[in-house]
Protein backbone atom coordinates (compact mmCIF):
# COMPACT_ATOMS: atom_id res chain seq x y z
CA UNK A 1 0.00 0.00 0.00
CA UNK A 2 1.36 2.90 -0.62
CA UNK A 3 2.37 5.84 2.21
CA UNK A 4 0.30 8.88 1.78
CA UNK A 5 3.58 11.16 0.58
CA UNK A 6 3.85 8.65 -2.19
CA UNK A 7 0.29 10.06 -3.01
CA UNK A 8 0.98 13.28 -2.66
CA UNK A 9 3.58 13.20 -5.47
CA UNK A 10 2.02 11.23 -7.90
CA UNK A 11 -1.66 13.28 -7.43
CA UNK A 12 -2.11 16.33 -9.49
CA UNK A 13 -4.29 18.80 -7.82
CA UNK A 14 -5.95 21.91 -9.23
CA UNK A 15 -7.75 24.17 -6.45
CA UNK A 16 -10.19 26.63 -7.65
CA UNK A 17 -11.23 29.18 -4.55
CA UNK A 18 -11.61 32.79 -3.56
CA UNK A 19 -11.91 33.58 -0.23
CA UNK A 20 -10.12 33.69 3.35
CA UNK A 21 -12.57 30.35 3.88
CA UNK A 22 -10.33 28.73 0.53
CA UNK A 23 -7.08 30.53 1.14
CA UNK A 24 -6.77 28.80 4.80
CA UNK A 25 -7.67 25.16 2.70
CA UNK A 26 -4.70 25.99 0.16
CA UNK A 27 -2.04 27.02 2.37
CA UNK A 28 -3.35 23.33 4.49
CA UNK A 29 -2.83 21.11 1.50
CA UNK A 30 0.62 22.94 0.64
CA UNK A 31 2.10 22.35 4.28
CA UNK A 32 1.35 18.69 3.94
CA UNK A 33 2.72 18.37 0.10
CA UNK A 34 0.13 18.17 -1.66
CA UNK A 35 1.38 19.63 -5.34
CA UNK A 36 -0.69 22.06 -6.25
CA UNK A 37 -0.59 22.09 -10.17
CA UNK A 38 -2.71 25.34 -10.80
CA UNK A 39 -4.79 27.95 -8.34
CA UNK A 40 -7.97 29.41 -10.14
CA UNK A 41 -9.36 32.21 -8.45
CA UNK A 42 -11.31 35.17 -8.92
CA UNK A 43 -10.27 38.36 -10.84
CA UNK A 44 -8.68 41.03 -8.18
CA UNK A 45 -11.29 43.83 -7.12
CA UNK A 46 -11.44 47.31 -6.20
CA UNK A 47 -12.20 48.14 -2.58
CA UNK A 48 -12.55 50.76 0.00
CA UNK A 49 -13.54 54.30 -0.80
CA UNK A 50 -10.34 54.91 -2.97
CA UNK A 51 -11.14 51.74 -4.66
CA UNK A 52 -7.65 50.17 -4.87
CA UNK A 53 -7.76 46.92 -6.97
CA UNK A 54 -6.68 43.65 -3.92
CA UNK A 55 -6.23 40.51 -5.53
CA UNK A 56 -8.60 38.11 -3.52
CA UNK A 57 -6.73 36.03 -0.46
CA UNK A 58 -6.56 32.67 -1.98
CA UNK A 59 -4.20 34.60 -4.87
CA UNK A 60 -2.09 36.19 -1.94
CA UNK A 61 -1.56 32.71 -0.47
CA UNK A 62 -0.61 31.29 -3.75
CA UNK A 63 2.05 33.98 -4.40
CA UNK A 64 3.74 33.25 -1.10
CA UNK A 65 4.53 30.03 -2.71
CA UNK A 66 5.11 31.02 -6.09
CA UNK A 67 2.01 28.70 -7.35
CA UNK A 68 0.39 29.05 -11.10
CA UNK A 69 -2.28 31.51 -11.04
CA UNK A 70 -5.33 32.29 -13.42
CA UNK A 71 -8.06 34.71 -12.58
CA UNK A 72 -10.40 33.66 -15.42
CA UNK A 73 -13.90 36.20 -15.13
CA UNK A 74 -16.03 33.06 -16.34
CA UNK A 75 -14.80 29.44 -14.65
CA UNK A 76 -15.76 28.17 -18.11
CA UNK A 77 -12.80 29.96 -19.74
CA UNK A 78 -10.50 27.92 -17.98
CA UNK A 79 -11.38 24.60 -19.57
CA UNK A 80 -8.51 24.39 -22.41
CA UNK A 81 -5.84 24.83 -19.32
CA UNK A 82 -7.59 22.28 -17.35
CA UNK A 83 -7.42 20.12 -19.66
CA UNK A 84 -4.42 20.29 -20.56
CA UNK A 85 -3.16 19.53 -16.82
CA UNK A 86 -4.83 16.67 -17.04
CA UNK A 87 -5.67 16.67 -13.27
CA UNK A 88 -6.03 14.08 -10.21
CA UNK A 89 -8.01 16.23 -8.67
CA UNK A 90 -9.79 19.25 -8.45
CA UNK A 91 -10.51 20.79 -4.97
CA UNK A 92 -12.85 24.04 -4.84
CA UNK A 93 -14.36 25.92 -1.96
CA UNK A 94 -15.17 29.40 -1.53
CA UNK A 95 -14.81 30.11 -5.26
CA UNK A 96 -18.25 32.49 -5.87
CA UNK A 97 -18.74 30.41 -9.23
CA UNK A 98 -21.02 27.38 -10.22
CA UNK A 99 -18.67 25.21 -12.21
CA UNK A 100 -19.44 23.11 -15.12
CA UNK A 101 -19.76 19.46 -15.54
CA UNK A 102 -17.49 19.20 -17.95
CA UNK A 103 -14.79 21.15 -16.05
CA UNK A 104 -15.36 18.96 -13.08
CA UNK A 105 -15.52 15.57 -15.25
CA UNK A 106 -11.77 16.45 -16.42
CA UNK A 107 -10.92 15.09 -12.78
CA UNK A 108 -9.60 11.43 -12.79
CA UNK A 109 -10.24 10.87 -9.19
CA UNK A 110 -13.20 13.65 -9.23
CA UNK A 111 -13.88 16.93 -7.94
CA UNK A 112 -14.29 17.44 -4.23
CA UNK A 113 -16.21 20.72 -2.60
CA UNK A 114 -15.61 21.70 1.13
CA UNK A 115 -18.48 23.42 2.63
CA UNK A 116 -19.09 25.33 5.86
CA UNK A 117 -21.32 23.62 6.88
CA UNK A 118 -23.39 20.32 7.81
CA UNK A 119 -25.07 19.12 4.54
CA UNK A 120 -27.43 19.33 3.25
CA UNK A 121 -28.53 22.10 6.16
CA UNK A 122 -27.59 25.35 4.54
CA UNK A 123 -26.69 24.67 0.78
CA UNK A 124 -25.59 28.18 -0.85
CA UNK A 125 -23.66 31.21 -0.56
CA UNK A 126 -24.11 32.38 2.87
CA UNK A 127 -23.97 29.29 5.28
CA UNK A 128 -21.82 30.64 8.10
CA UNK A 129 -23.95 33.68 7.97
CA UNK A 130 -26.95 31.73 8.51
CA UNK A 131 -25.56 29.42 11.06
CA UNK A 132 -25.06 32.24 13.36
CA UNK A 133 -28.46 33.54 12.57
CA UNK A 134 -30.06 30.40 13.41
CA UNK A 135 -28.15 30.17 17.07
CA UNK A 136 -27.04 26.05 16.30
CA UNK A 137 -24.76 24.94 18.73
CA UNK A 138 -23.82 22.41 16.46
CA UNK A 139 -21.62 23.25 13.38
CA UNK A 140 -19.21 21.64 10.87
CA UNK A 141 -18.31 21.17 7.94
CA UNK A 142 -18.68 18.37 4.47
CA UNK A 143 -16.70 17.36 1.90
CA UNK A 144 -19.00 16.28 -1.23
CA UNK A 145 -18.05 14.58 -4.44
CA UNK A 146 -19.28 17.76 -6.58
CA UNK A 147 -21.83 17.58 -9.34
CA UNK A 148 -23.88 20.00 -11.55
CA UNK A 149 -25.70 21.10 -9.13
CA UNK A 150 -24.65 23.43 -5.90
CA UNK A 151 -23.60 21.75 -3.06
CA UNK A 152 -25.70 18.63 -4.17
CA UNK A 153 -23.40 15.71 -4.65
CA UNK A 154 -22.83 12.93 -2.66
CA UNK A 155 -21.45 13.16 0.98
CA UNK A 156 -17.58 11.98 1.14
CA UNK A 157 -16.92 13.36 5.16
CA UNK A 158 -18.39 15.74 7.81
CA UNK A 159 -17.16 16.85 10.75
CA UNK A 160 -18.93 18.48 13.65
CA UNK A 161 -18.11 21.17 16.52
CA UNK A 162 -20.19 21.71 19.21
CA UNK A 163 -19.54 25.14 19.62
CA UNK A 164 -21.10 26.36 23.32
CA UNK A 165 -19.39 29.94 22.11
CA UNK A 166 -21.40 30.10 19.29
CA UNK A 167 -23.29 32.88 20.47
CA UNK A 168 -20.18 35.27 21.00
CA UNK A 169 -18.59 34.43 17.73
CA UNK A 170 -18.93 37.08 14.29
CA UNK A 171 -18.65 35.77 11.27
CA UNK A 172 -15.03 36.72 10.79
CA UNK A 173 -14.32 34.18 13.74
CA UNK A 174 -16.69 31.42 12.77
CA UNK A 175 -15.00 31.49 9.31
CA UNK A 176 -11.68 30.71 10.53
CA UNK A 177 -12.50 28.32 13.17
CA UNK A 178 -14.76 26.26 10.67
CA UNK A 179 -11.77 26.96 7.97
CA UNK A 180 -9.55 25.10 10.05
CA UNK A 181 -11.48 22.28 11.04
CA UNK A 182 -12.32 21.70 7.38
CA UNK A 183 -8.60 21.94 6.56
CA UNK A 184 -8.14 19.08 8.52
CA UNK A 185 -10.42 17.00 7.69
CA UNK A 186 -9.57 17.45 4.03
CA UNK A 187 -6.10 16.36 4.62
CA UNK A 188 -7.01 13.24 6.91
CA UNK A 189 -9.67 11.89 3.83
CA UNK A 190 -8.01 12.35 1.04
CA UNK A 191 -5.53 9.72 1.03
CA UNK A 192 -8.92 7.50 1.98
CA UNK A 193 -10.58 8.78 -1.12
CA UNK A 194 -7.79 8.38 -3.42
CA UNK A 195 -7.22 4.90 -2.41
CA UNK A 196 -10.94 3.77 -2.79
CA UNK A 197 -12.00 3.91 0.46
CA UNK A 198 -14.71 5.88 1.05
CA UNK A 199 -18.41 5.41 -0.34
CA UNK A 200 -19.92 8.58 -1.31
CA UNK A 201 -23.17 8.52 0.65
CA UNK A 202 -26.01 10.71 -1.33
CA UNK A 203 -27.13 13.86 0.75
CA UNK A 204 -31.48 13.69 2.00
CA UNK A 205 -33.27 16.15 -0.14
CA UNK A 206 -36.32 16.14 2.21
CA UNK A 207 -33.64 17.44 4.71
CA UNK A 208 -32.03 20.30 2.43
CA UNK A 209 -32.23 23.93 3.19
CA UNK A 210 -30.82 27.44 1.32
CA UNK A 211 -29.06 30.68 1.86
CA UNK A 212 -29.25 33.40 -0.15
CA UNK A 213 -26.64 35.74 -1.55
CA UNK A 214 -26.60 38.90 0.61
CA UNK A 215 -26.98 42.64 0.37
CA UNK A 216 -26.24 45.50 2.26
CA UNK A 217 -30.06 46.10 2.69
CA UNK A 218 -29.93 42.44 4.70
CA UNK A 219 -28.22 44.56 7.64
CA UNK A 220 -30.72 46.79 8.36
CA UNK A 221 -32.02 46.22 11.94
CA UNK A 222 -36.12 46.07 13.00
CA UNK A 223 -35.63 46.67 16.60
CA UNK A 224 -39.24 45.17 16.48
CA UNK A 225 -36.89 42.26 16.83
CA UNK A 226 -35.77 40.63 20.22
CA UNK A 227 -32.56 41.40 21.82
CA UNK A 228 -30.73 38.06 21.02
CA UNK A 229 -31.91 38.00 17.04
CA UNK A 230 -30.23 41.50 16.23
CA UNK A 231 -27.53 40.22 18.39
CA UNK A 232 -26.90 37.31 16.30
CA UNK A 233 -27.49 39.08 13.42
CA UNK A 234 -24.87 41.93 14.06
CA UNK A 235 -22.14 38.58 14.80
CA UNK A 236 -23.63 37.23 11.45
CA UNK A 237 -23.06 40.59 9.28
CA UNK A 238 -19.65 41.13 10.48
CA UNK A 239 -17.88 42.68 8.27
CA UNK A 240 -20.27 41.37 5.62
CA UNK A 241 -22.62 43.20 4.54
CA UNK A 242 -22.46 44.79 8.42
CA UNK A 243 -25.81 46.01 10.72
CA UNK A 244 -27.19 49.33 10.65
CA UNK A 245 -29.79 51.58 11.44
CA UNK A 246 -31.30 54.85 10.61
CA UNK A 247 -30.90 58.00 12.68
CA UNK A 248 -31.89 61.86 11.57
CA UNK A 249 -29.70 64.01 12.77
CA UNK A 250 -31.51 67.54 12.77
CA UNK A 251 -33.15 66.69 9.85
CA UNK A 252 -30.58 64.64 8.11
CA UNK A 253 -31.35 60.80 8.08
CA UNK A 254 -28.01 59.21 8.44
CA UNK A 255 -26.94 55.18 8.49
CA UNK A 256 -25.50 54.52 12.05
CA UNK A 257 -23.17 51.28 11.73
CA UNK A 258 -23.77 48.72 14.63
CA UNK A 259 -20.35 46.99 15.36
CA UNK A 260 -20.69 45.11 18.94
CA UNK A 261 -23.45 44.63 21.21
CA UNK A 262 -24.24 42.95 24.47
CA UNK A 263 -27.28 41.66 25.44
CA UNK A 264 -28.36 43.82 28.66
CA UNK A 265 -30.70 41.76 31.09
CA UNK A 266 -33.67 44.56 31.38
CA UNK A 267 -37.40 43.80 29.58
CA UNK A 268 -38.69 47.16 28.16
CA UNK A 269 -42.77 47.63 27.03
CA UNK A 270 -42.97 48.15 23.56
CA UNK A 271 -43.87 51.79 23.51
CA UNK A 272 -40.24 51.94 23.97
CA UNK A 273 -38.96 50.03 21.08
CA UNK A 274 -35.49 51.93 19.57
CA UNK A 275 -35.62 54.03 22.57
CA UNK A 276 -32.14 54.99 23.28
CA UNK A 277 -30.83 55.48 27.11
CA UNK A 278 -28.20 54.82 29.69
CA UNK A 279 -27.98 51.70 31.78
CA UNK A 280 -27.11 51.55 35.32
CA UNK A 281 -23.44 50.99 34.48
CA UNK A 282 -23.80 53.59 32.54
CA UNK A 283 -23.40 52.47 28.85
CA UNK A 284 -25.79 53.62 25.58
CA UNK A 285 -28.55 50.87 25.53
CA UNK A 286 -31.65 50.41 23.24
CA UNK A 287 -35.14 49.00 23.27
CA UNK A 288 -35.89 45.83 21.29
CA UNK A 289 -39.40 44.17 21.26
CA UNK A 290 -37.73 41.75 24.10
CA UNK A 291 -35.02 42.56 26.02
CA UNK A 292 -32.19 45.55 25.09
CA UNK A 293 -29.21 46.03 23.50
CA UNK A 294 -25.81 47.70 25.27
CA UNK A 295 -24.03 49.55 21.80
CA UNK A 296 -20.71 48.78 22.70
CA UNK A 297 -19.34 49.95 19.47
CA UNK A 298 -20.91 52.00 16.76
CA UNK A 299 -19.97 54.42 13.39
CA UNK A 300 -21.98 57.20 12.25
CA UNK A 301 -22.05 57.57 8.52
CA UNK A 302 -18.56 59.36 7.27
CA UNK A 303 -17.06 59.28 11.34
CA UNK A 304 -14.89 56.83 12.48
CA UNK A 305 -15.56 53.71 14.73
CA UNK A 306 -16.56 54.83 18.29
CA UNK A 307 -17.86 53.43 21.47
CA UNK A 308 -21.50 53.34 22.34
CA UNK A 309 -20.92 56.14 25.39
CA UNK A 310 -19.21 58.56 23.31
CA UNK A 311 -21.74 58.26 20.65
CA UNK A 312 -24.17 58.82 23.05
CA UNK A 313 -22.31 61.96 24.26
CA UNK A 314 -21.93 63.49 21.13
CA UNK A 315 -25.21 63.31 20.04
CA UNK A 316 -27.00 63.87 23.72
CA UNK A 317 -29.83 65.33 21.18
CA UNK A 318 -31.08 61.64 19.77
CA UNK A 319 -33.57 60.27 21.51
CA UNK A 320 -34.70 57.55 19.24
CA UNK A 321 -32.78 54.83 16.81
CA UNK A 322 -35.33 53.79 13.23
Amino acid sequence: MLKCQEFNKKTKIIFIGTAEFAAVILKALIKDDWPIELVITQPDKPVGRQQILTPPPVKEEALKYNLTISQPLKISESFSEIKKIAPDLIIETSYGQIIPKKILDLAKFGSLNLHPSLLPKYRGPSPIQATILAGDKIIGVTIILMDEKVDHGPILAKRELKNDELRIMNYGELNRKLAELGANLLIEMLPKFIKGEIEPQPQNEIKATYTKILTRADGKIDWQKSAEMIERQILAYNPWPGSWTEINLKGKIKKLKIIEVKILETEKSNSEIGKLFLSKNKKMAVCCSQGSLVLEKVQPEGKKEMSGIDFYHGYNYLKQLN
